[in-house]
């Protein structure tokens, strides 16, 4: 797994100077119909909008997750599992919707695109992070039960964030699974999806020019991106930046094209905050010109077979897409490891001050369920990740170490939590340093936000004999 993170084409050091567009050609939009005999009206083959009605899919399902009174609500449950499993027309957009300026096009999932949902798509193998077996599905529909009786989403006897473990997990169970193990991966086999042959029938785009598109829309990220800073595509998904979303100037912001969701949101924001800091990342960047570059490709074979040469070239843009994609979760899983860290030495400070421990044990739930999340999207892409996964599983727990120093450990057979003694405060403090460290150690984390590592040897005197070496 250690390897150098491909850079993409020299080409990106053009990207972005002070935010101006780019020349013509730098956007993923308009690429001509090449399918052979086509008799539709359509003129231009890009499509993916199921991808992006899932986005808001998402969205919605977070916001929903956070707004319940503490109490089984059956009523919220219904609407949440509508989101995720349901396919049903008139399910409203609760996130992105307009705020102030930013005025978002769409207020209807079915807007973009009808009859999705995110069950559907989501990891089918047995989460090995989390006890009982569950499957990808079971697990997002486990944790809506959770959330539907839970204050705002926050479970304070469990220190479970259900927002944020199920946003987290979704971002990997579905997009990044999706693009980089189906249509990054399996659809660009030779007798997959052919490129001289229509998606389906009477489509205006050929196989692989739709899987690539489909992958596309599962990044999240705006159709001109390249023409944008990282930091101005991390302030759309803020809703704090309507003159850059909105690259046709129509004065909304259309979801289907304009819009930055979770994965870019994150590499956006990873290739910002080191921007200035002389250890500088360009995952964004990297990965929407692959998208392009490959796209491109598939453009000029004219609607016919690909030849080996051209798959070859096709997989080679995956790769970097694949490669980078998987970093930014390793990044954001090295982010909230560090975030973690930093409110276990507030909750101390807290405690041992004998104060009240509540606000930042509530920011310690919501960072832990982030770290937990994203530990378990970057296990659903396509590579195994064998024995660094479990150290990482074992390490971070399944559940976070709670103020009396117990943590989940199972989950019976009525999806009750069964707790036990965890480790001691400081202990798993050093876990999440050392997840950090095996981070770098195997993915090659640069942006490193919220760094700890520096504090490993300090912790690990200061525990002496009871630091875990099962857990190391």
């Amino acid at each position: 797994m250690n390897r150098t993170i491909i850079a993409g084409a020299a080409a990106l050091s053009l990207v972005v100077v002070s935010g101006g567009a780019l020349a013509d050609g730098m956007v993923y939009a308009g690429f001509p119909v090449t399918v052979k005999g086509y008799q539709g009206k359509k003129t231009d083959s890009v499509s993916y909008t199921g991808q992006i009605a899932r986005h808001a899919l998402h969205d919605s399902l977070k916001e929903l997750a956070a707004s319940g009174n503490g109490k089984p609500d059956p009523e919220l449950k219904a609407k949440m599992m509508a989101y995720f499993s349901g396919k049903d027309s008139g399910r409203k957009i609760l996130a992105p919707a307009s705020r102030g300026k930013f005025a978002v096009r769409q207020s209807e999932v079915d807007a973009i695109s009808g009859g999705k949902n995110l069950a559907g798509k989501t990891y089918k193998a047995a989460v090995a992070g989390m006890p009982n077996g569950m499957t990808g599905p079971e697990l997002v529909a486990f944790w809506i039960d959770k959330a539907s009786s839970a204050n705002k989403g926050f479970d304070a006897a469990n220190g479970y964030d259900y927002g944020q473990l199920i946003s987290k997990f979704v971002m990997g169970a579905v997009f990044y699974n999706q693009a980089v193990d189906t249509y990054l991966d399996e659809y660009l086999g030779a007798t997959k999806k052919p490129n001289d042959q229509p998606y389906k029938k009477g489509a205006a785009y050929t196989g692989k020019e739709h899987a690539w598109d489909e992958a596309f829309g599962y990044f999240g990220t705006p159709a001109h991106t390249l023409q944008l800073t990282p930091k101005q595509v991390y302030d759309i998904a803020k809703r704090k930046d309507v003159a850059a979303a909105d690259a046709n100037g129509d004065g909304k912001v259309d979801l289907k094209t304009e819009m930055t969701f979770g994965p870019a949101y994150y590499a956006a924001g990873f290739d910002a905050s080191v921007y200035d800091k002389g250890n500088r990342t360009s995952y964004l960047h990297t990965i929407a010109k692959a998208f392009l570059d490959g796209r491109k490709l598939l453009a000029s074979a004219k609607g016919e077979k690909l030849t080996d040469d051209q798959r070859a070239k096709l997989k080679g843009y995956a790769a970097v897409i694949s490669e980078n994609w998987e970093t930014v979760l390793a990044e954001a899983t090295f982010k909230y490891a560090g975030s973690v860290y930093k409110d276990m030495v507030k909750l101390k400070t807290i405690v041992d001050a004998k104060g009240d421990p509540a606000r930042a044990f509530r920011a310690y739930a919501k960072h832990w369920g982030e770290l937990k999340g994203f530990s378990l999207a970057l296990q659903a892409g396509r590579n195994n990740l064998g024995e660094t996964a479990t150290r990482i599983n074992r390490m971070i727990g399944a559940g976070p170490l709670l103020l009396n120093a117990s943590q989940v450990v199972d989950i019976d057979r009525k999806g009750n939590y069964l707790r036990d003694q965890g480790s001691d405060w400081g202990e798993y403090m050093l876990h999440m340093a050392k997840v950090q460290a095996l981070l770098i150690e195997k993915f090659g984390v640069k942006a490193r936000n919220n760094d700890v590592t520096g504090d490993i040897r300090a912790l690990a005197d200061s525990l002496g004999g009871k630091a875990s070496a099962e857990n190391d």
